[in-house]
C-alpha cells in the first residue's frame, strides 16, 4: 500500500509540475484514474460531478495556501501524502497537512485558543474535546457555518447523516462542531485459532466448567487469562493478557477511553451516560459540571471506578508479560502480533492494518487470513444494560473562530474533500478507520472482511453504538486529561492504592473545575460544584431519580463467568437490523453462562450514531 501511495503522490506531483495545479478537471480525472477507480461509493460519473463542484467552489480561493494539522496515524498519512497534493492539483488551493503527535495537536490548539494567533487553519483533533469546544465557543459550529459564511463552500453531497459518528461531534445545543474524518474503536482481541482448538477447548471446560469463548464479562476474561498464562503452545510460552503500565501520557487515555464505563461506573445513556459520564463527572439539568468525587455526586472515585483500576493492576501483574509494566501505548501495541498473547481486553482497531501486514506472520494463516478476531469488549460487575461498553476515537475536522474567514473557507473545502464520498472508500481501505455508512456497506469491504478479523462485521452490527468517545460532560479536556496519567501512574507504580489514586484524581478534577467556575470564562455553561454529601446520600438521590451513579460497593464483586462462541456472536449480528439500537441481549441469550438462569441483557437504549 505504501508503494502505491508513493506512486500516486509522484503522479500528482508530476501533474503539478506540468502546470495542472490550477483548478480543472484534467487533474481531477488523473487523480480518479490513478488513485480511486471503483474504490468509491460513487459511480465515475458521480465522482467527476463531485470533483467539478470542488473546482467551482474553490475558484474564488484559488492560489491560497493553508495549513492543516493532525496526529500521525496511517489515515492521516494518506491524507497528507496523497489527498492533500490531489486537492492542490484539483482546486489550486495549496495545502500543507502537517503530521505531529496527538499531544502536540492538542497543545497547538490550546495555544491558538489562548492567544488568538492563527497557527493552523484547521485542526483534526479528537471529538473528545466536544465539551471543551461547546463551552468555550472558540471553534466555529458547523451548523451555523454551513448556513452562513460557509454556505457557498459546503458540498451539497456532504450528507451528514451518512457519518456514523456525527452524534459524537454534536453539542447539547444540537449544533455540529466538528466533522469526523477518521474513527476507530477499542475492542476485545483474541486468538480465534486457539479458542476453537478442540483440545484447548476441552481442557478449558474441564478446568473451569464452562465453554471457552468470547468473554461476556470480566469474570470470564479473568478465567481465560489465568488459563492461558504460562501454557506452552507450539513451543511458545503464552500470556493470557496484554496491557501497559509506564507512567506516560498514553497511560491517561488508556483510562479516559471508557475503561471505567466498561467496569460499570457512570449512568446509562448513549453515546454517554447522563447525568454521570464515564469519567465520573456529573452535570446538572443545564449540562453544567457539578462534581467528580462521590461526595459531590460524581463517580470518579466510586466503587465501580476503584474496581476498574484494581482489575487493571491485578491483570497486568498476573497475566501480562513482565516487560508490559514498563511499556507505553506505542510499545505495547505490536506485541500481540508476535504470537504469544492469547487475548487482550483493551485493543484499538487502529492496529488492524499492522496485524495483517508484514511482521505479523505469527498471527496469520498461510493464506494471509488472520488467526485472530476482534469482538465486543466484556463488561465488569457494576455494568448494566444501557451503558456504553467501550470507546471510539473520532478524529474530527475543526475550524477555529480565530481563523480568518477566507482561510476557513479554503480549509473547509479541504476537510470535505478528505471526507468526501469520492475518496472515503479508498481512504478507509488504507487506514481502516470508518466514518461513513456508505463506505462500511461497500462491496469491496464485503470481499475484504475475511482478512480483517471481524472489523467489518463489528461496524456493520448494531452493537457499534455502545462504543463512543468522551462526551460533553468534560468541560476542559486538555486540562483534565493530563491529570489521569499522573494519578493512574501512582497506582501502576505501587505508590498509591487504587482508591487513593482515584481520590486524588477526582479532587484534582474538581480543583480545575472550581478554577473555571471562579473565572467565569465558560459563562452559564461552566461548572457549578455541588455541596459535599455522603456516597449513600447521592446513591439515594440516584435511585429516586431513576438513575444509577454513584453505585454503592457490592458486597461480592465476583460474578458468574459468561462466554459466547464467536461464530454465534457473528450470526446474531447478521440476523439483527443494523439500523436498530445495540442489541446486547443477542449476545447474552446466545452466551454459555455458568448458571442456566443467569439474567439476560435486553436492548440498550439511547442515542444512536
Amino acid at each position: 500500500m505504501r508503494k502505491q501511495l508513493f506512486s500516486t503522490t509522484t503522479a500528482l506531483a508530476l501533474l503539478c509540475g506540468m502546470g495542472v495545479a490550477h483548478a480543472d478537471m484534467e487533474a481531477a480525472r488523473a487523480f480518479l484514474d490513478a488513485e480511486i477507480g471503483d474504490m468509491s461509493s460513487l459511480s465515475r460519473e458521480e465522482q467527476e460531478a463531485e470533483m467539478q463542484w470542488f473546482i467551482d467552489a474553490a475558484e474564488p480561493l484559488s492560489g491560497m495556501e493553508i495549513r492543516v494539522v493532525s496526529e500521525t496515524i496511517t489515515t492521516h498519512e494518506y491524507e497528507s501524502q496523497v489527498l492533500a497534493p490531489a486537492f492542490t492539483a484539483i482546486t489550486g488551493i495549496r495545502v500543507t497537512h502537517d503530521l505531529i503527535g496527538e499531544g502536540d495537536v492538542v497543545e497547538r490548539l490550546q495555544s491558538q485558543m489562548q492567544t488568538g494567533e492563527n497557527l493552523y487553519d484547521a485542526y483534526v483533533n479528537d471529538s473528545d474535546l466536544i465539551g471543551t469546544h461547546w463551552r468555550y465557543q472558540q471553534v466555529r459550529n458547523l451548523t451555523d457555518w454551513m448556513a452562513g459564511e460557509g454556505a457557498d463552500f459546503t458540498n451539497p453531497n456532504l450528507d451528514l447523516e451518512d457519518f456514523v459518528g456525527i452524534s459524537f461531534t454534536t453539542g447539547p445545543d444540537d449544533k455540529v462542531y466538528q466533522l469526523p474524518v477518521q474513527q476507530f474503536a477499542n475492542l476485545y482481541w483474541f486468538r480465534y485459532d486457539l479458542f476453537t482448538d478442540p483440545e484447548i477447548m476441552a481442557e478449558f471446560e474441564a478446568e473451569y466448567g464452562y465453554e471457552l469463548g468470547v468473554p461476556i464479562n470480566w469474570a470470564a476474561y479473568e478465567d481465560i487469562a489465568e488459563f492461558f498464562t504460562g501454557k506452552e503452545i507450539d513451543g511458545t510460552s503464552m500470556y493470557g493478557h496484554m496491557d501497559y503500565g509506564r507512567r506516560d501520557p498514553s497511560l491517561g487515555w488508556r483510562f479516559t477511553d471508557a475503561w471505567l464505563s466498561m467496569a460499570g461506573n457512570g449512568d446509562k445513556g448513549l453515546p454517554n451516560g447522563l447525568p454521570v459520564d464515564e469519567w465520573g463527572i456529573r452535570v446538572n439539568e443545564n449540562s453544567q459540571p457539578v462534581g467528580s468525587c462521590v461526595a459531590r455526586g460524581g463517580d470518579t472515585n466510586g466503587p465501580a471506578s476503584v474496581y476498574a483500576i484494581q482489575k487493571y493492576l491485578d491483570w497486568l501483574a498476573a497475566y501480562a508479560p513482565p516487560e508490559a509494566q514498563g511499556m507505553n501505548f506505542s510499545e505495547s501495541g505490536p506485541v500481540p502480533a508476535q504470537g504469544n498473547i492469547a487475548q487482550q481486553i483493551f485493543w484499538y482497531t487502529a492496529f488492524t492494518a499492522d496485524m495483517v501486514g508484514e511482521g505479523a506472520s505469527a498471527v496469520l494463516n498461510e493464506d494471509g487470513t488472520p488467526k485472530w478476531r476482534m469482538a465486543p469488549s466484556p463488561h465488569g460487575v457494576y455494568w448494566q444494560e444501557g451503558m456504553k461498553l467501550g470507546y471510539q476515537d473520532a478524529g474530527a475536522y475543526t475550524l477555529m473562530e480565530s481563523t480568518p474567514v477566507d482561510r476557513a473557507q479554503a480549509a473547509w473545502l479541504y476537510g470535505q474533500f478528505i471526507a468526501s464520498k469520492t475518496v472515503d472508500v479508498k481512504k478507509s481501505h488504507v487506514g481502516l478507520t470508518f466514518i461513513r455508512e456508505s463506505t462500511i456497506q461497500h462491496e469491496s469491504f464485503t470481499e475484504r472482511a475475511p482478512e480483517l478479523g471481524g472489523l467489518v462485521e463489528f461496524y456493520r452490527s448494531p452493537a457499534r453504538v455502545q462504543w463512543s468517545p468522551t462526551g460533553t460532560n468534560v468541560p476542559d479536556y486538555p486540562r483534565l486529561a493530563q491529570l489521569w496519567w499522573q494519578a493512574i501512574g501512582d497506582a501502576s507504580s505501587g505508590e498509591k492504592t487504587a482508591q487513593e489514586a482515584m481520590d486524588q484524581l477526582c479532587a484534582e478534577q474538581e480543583a480545575v473545575m472550581e478554577r473555571i467556575q471562579r473565572s467565569g470564562i465558560q459563562g452559564d455553561l461552566g461548572p457549578v460544584l455541588n455541596e459535599e454529601e455522603s456516597l449513600e446520600y447521592w446513591n439515594e438521590q440516584a435511585q429516586a431519580n431513576g438513575t444509577i451513579a454513584p453505585q454503592l460497593k457490592k458486597e461480592n464483586e465476583d460474578e458468574e463467568p459468561q462466554t459466547i462462541t464467536y461464530d454465534e456472536l457473528i450470526q446474531s449480528w447478521q440476523a439483527a437490523d443494523a439500523s436498530a439500537p445495540a442489541d446486547a441481549g443477542a449476545m447474552e441469550e446466545e452466551a454459555a453462562p455458568a448458571e442456566a438462569d443467569a439474567p439476560a441483557e435486553s436492548e440498550a437504549e439511547g442515542q444512536q450514531n
